[in-house]
């Protein structure tokens, strides 16, 4: 019998390029804002809550996820995979949140 080889579904490059966009899509709307006229400090304030719980919060929140499933549910959810499902989910919720307010 041979050992238990973990495998990723999403190739790390796709996470990356994932996480990279998900920081551009949250930083992208700030820039406009302070061309808008905002007040910088308000901007920034308000960025340096939002764009950490985009880019760090909702990928981290999958990975914790699925270490709980993993331990819980004798699962087998990669780390890589849950990562870049929180990246793409963190995406997909910026972009429904730009939407609304266009």
């Amino acid at each position: 019998m041979q050992p238990h080889e973990k495998r990723s579904l999403v190739p790390k490059g796709i996470t990356i390029g994932l996480a990279i966009f998900a920081l551009i899509l949250s930083l992208a709307g700030y820039a406009f804002r302070i061309l808008a006229g905002e007040e910088v400090g308000v901007v920034l304030r308000h960025a340096a809550v939002l764009v950490p719980a985009f880019v760090i919060g909702i990928p981290l929140l999958f990975w914790l996820g699925s270490r709980v499933f993993n331990k819980l549910n004798g699962m087998h959810i990669e780390g890589w995979n849950a990562i870049s499902l929180g990246y793409l989910t963190a995406c997909i919720s910026m972009l429904w949140l730009m939407g609304g307010y266009s």
